[in-house]
């Protein structure tokens, strides 16, 4: 058996069409665009990078997007003033705080200063306690993209068995959600778990999000399993991408550690998923892309919800 990829970037541009159409349809009847502003602190170079490929994508599909980057040394207070003083702007819909913040900053305190309502990220206490209990709420972005491969992609979700490795609260957790909202029944796994193997194997849909290069193994999946990788970790290693990466891929990736000194892959070996797996999502192009595309569609569901559209 070799898996079909599930392509992430025909999903994603698929959802930003929609977004494009639903923006122009609110601007044309109701009068308005939804907004976004993208707060910044220091000078991480992939947050920065993160940063400006959401501001583009907004641009692009005629989101009002504002990016206020401020200094490293930018006090706690000062930040949490920033915050306080979106949530009192009538013109933006949706508030954003890119991760990671400085040291001296307490991530958990400005996340739960943002106004519920324009918690793009879904990270608000408020939104988690509505997703938990199946209420309409915003969404952390990258799980709700696991959810639209799942489905674009046909993919049944109810009555299936689904392992979810990871329990962090910005996928693990929601993953787990999400998935029981869509009537899973849902097993989660973690660094704790006993015998990992024995229970992921049980799984229809395995979904990686741990952090971790290649650690999801052929001993993990059941044949013809629906694998689901969301992690991103450099690998530069010869050796190691040797061991991850089919004879097919292994040249481009060697020369991408030659020429980047890296290459991507994700929580999962790609080389003995594509050989269990019936389907599975590639790192690079798989969940990723789908991040920003539902950032955008959260953006106008914020729009909507604080509009009572």
């Amino acid at each position: 058996m070799t898996a079909k990829i599930l392509s992430g970037r025909e999903i994603a541009e698929s959802i930003k069409e929609e977004v494009r159409n639903e923006v122009a349809r609110l601007f044309e009847e109701q009068g308005f665009r939804p907004g976004l502003t993208v707060v910044r602190v220091g000078e991480d170079p992939a947050s920065a990078v993160y940063v400006g490929n959401k501001v583009k994508t907004s641009h692009e599909l005629g989101i009002v997007s504002e990016h206020i980057h401020l200094e490293a040394d930018t006090t706690h207070d000062e930040v949490l003033s920033t915050v306080k003083r979106l949530n009192r702007r009538d013109d933006i819909d949706g508030i954003l705080v890119q991760l990671p913040l400085p040291d001296h900053i307490d991530e958990n305190a400005i996340l739960e200063a943002i106004d519920p309502q324009k918690d793009v990220d879904g990270f608000h206490p408020m939104n988690v306690g509505r997703l938990n209990q199946g209420q309409r709420s915003l969404v952390p972005c990258t799980p709700a993209g696991v959810i639209e491969i799942l489905k674009r992609s046909g993919i049944g979700i109810a009555g299936k068995h689904a392992v979810v490795v990871g329990r962090s609260n910005i996928v693990g957790k929601p993953m787990a959600a999400l998935l029981l909202k869509e009537n899973a029944t849902v097993t989660i796994c973690h660094s704790r778990t006993t015998d990992l193997p024995s229970i992921t194997r049980q799984a229809d849909i395995l979904v990686a999000a741990i952090g971790k290069a290649g650690f999801v193994r052929g001993e993990h999946i059941r044949e013809g399993a629906t694998v689901i990788d969301v992690g991103i970790n450099s690998v530069s290693d010869i050796d190691l991408a040797a061991d991850l990466f089919s004879e097919e891929d292994l040249p481009k990736r060697l020369a991408a550690i030659e020429k980047r000194g890296s290459t991507l892959v994700g929580d999962v070996n790609p080389k003995e998923a594509i050989e269990k797996a019936a389907n599975f999502t590639p790192v690079p192009g798989g969940v990723g892309l789908l991040t920003v595309a539902m950032l955008m569609k959260n953006t106008v569901e914020a729009a909507k919800m604080r509009r009572n559209l």
